[in-house]
């Protein structure tokens, strides 16, 4: 087991890091429209006498630290991973009791990972193929200091397990626990890419809603990407297959 307090720390600087979420969700109008965020827990509890499913849209505020809340344009795209969890959707770094929000160094990077969590949901589903979800594209800019586990893979192995979470959360735990602002580490989906998860919303600004995105999934497997934006589609080769050949 790793010791979290014997890893490195480091500054972490990435304009136009990219996340991809789905479209399904429209922005939450508390973080985008109110900017001080020492005004939401009045503002809320006045709305939630006259709109009690108001708490299912803004989630549990309780888990941001009021002073490390963001607001303005955009914040719900930095808020919504850390009200909206759950132990049914556990993460690399977190068994679902604390967000995270996770987003790779380029759009390569972060349609990789999200290619892999996709296909698995659909393959557990048993979806049939076709054109399934929309998804968006969000820029943001990351600046933080962030425990490092690019180091010897060997070291590292556990944590960088691509389905095997348990030593990876007890990490992230452990290091939230510590007053740690989250972790930068390799993809285990894309040769090369770097990945940050961010254990609070304050280390990333600047979000900017990019390109729409389609996802085909054939059966088997994500074998095409579509930009809605510019009428493109992309076929997704593995990345062993695209060793191999």
């Amino acid at each position: 087991m790793i010791d979290p307090g014997g890893l490195p720390v480091a500054a972490v600087h990435w304009r136009g890091a990219v996340r991809i979420i789905r479209s399904l969700f429209p922005p939450i109008d508390l973080f985008e429209d109110i900017a001080d965020p020492a005004d939401w827990p009045l503002l809320l509890s006045a709305e939630q006498k006259t709109n009690p499913r108001l708490m299912e849209t803004i989630g549990q505020l309780d888990l941001v630290p009021p002073e490390r809340r963001v607001a303005g344009p955009g914040a719900t795209w930095l808020m919504a991973p850390f009200t909206h969890v759950s132990t049914d959707r556990p993460s690399r770094f977190s068994a679902g009791a604390f967000g995270v929000l996770y987003a790779g160094e380029s759009f390569e990077t972060a349609l990789f990972e999200t290619v892999h969590h996709h296909a698995r949901f659909m393959a557990a589903t048993r979806q049939p193929p076709g054109w399934t979800s929309q998804f968006r594209e969000i820029r943001l800019d990351i600046a933080a200091q962030l425990h490092d586990l690019r180091g010897p893979q060997s070291e590292l192995e556990a944590v960088l397990k691509p389905d095997d979470y348990v030593a990876s959360q007890a990490v992230g735990a452990a290091l939230r626990a510590a007053g740690s602002d989250g972790v930068v580490y390799p993809s285990v989906r894309h040769a090369g890419g770097q990945c940050v998860g961010l254990f609070y919303p304050d280390r990333a600004s600047q979000p900017v809603q990019g390109r729409h995105l389609d996802y085909h999934w054939n059966g088997e497997r994500v074998d095409l990407c579509r930009d809605r934006s510019a009428g493109t589609v992309y076929r997704i080769v593995p990345e062993d297959r695209a060793r191999d050949g």
